[in-house]
């Protein structure tokens, strides 16, 4: 596998690790719309991650479908997303400075007042 697409996987793995830990009843499609990426693409990690030992499956108690399950994180998975959590933050501080750099020099191609009004336009989104 390429490391962009390690990068990738690692990422989904990291985001679905941490919603799950606050939010454990959540849906392979809750999880999909949460990331924008396919109920399929969820339903692969999720079955990775059981298989890693990093969730567990439960019964969601409080759901009238009695066949829901909550995606619990064993102590596997607590290590495992406290250690993706630093990867993930190392990866996207680097993305961070370069793209601070890109912006800086780019920046420079343009006058003061068209900083100002690009400024102005981001505060209306």
């Amino acid at each position: 596998m390429t490391p962009q697409r390690d990068k990738l996987r690692e990422d989904v793995q990291f985001r679905i690790l941490r919603l799950l830990q606050g939010n454990p009843e959540m849906s392979q499609r809750d999880l999909a719309r949460a990331l924008g990426v396919s109920t399929s693409g969820v339903h692969y990690v999720l079955n990775a991650l059981l298989e890693k030992g990093l969730i567990k499956l439960g019964n969601f108690t409080a759901a009238e479908d009695k066949r829901r399950y909550a995606y619990v994180l064993t102590r596997k998975g607590i290590a495992a997303k406290a250690d993706l959590t630093k990867r993930f933050l190392v990866r996207k501080m680097a993305e961070y400075q370069l793209l601070k750099s890109e912006i800086d020099e780019v920046r420079g191609d343009l006058s003061d007042a068209e900083v100002a009004e690009l400024k102005a336009g981001l505060k209306d989104l």
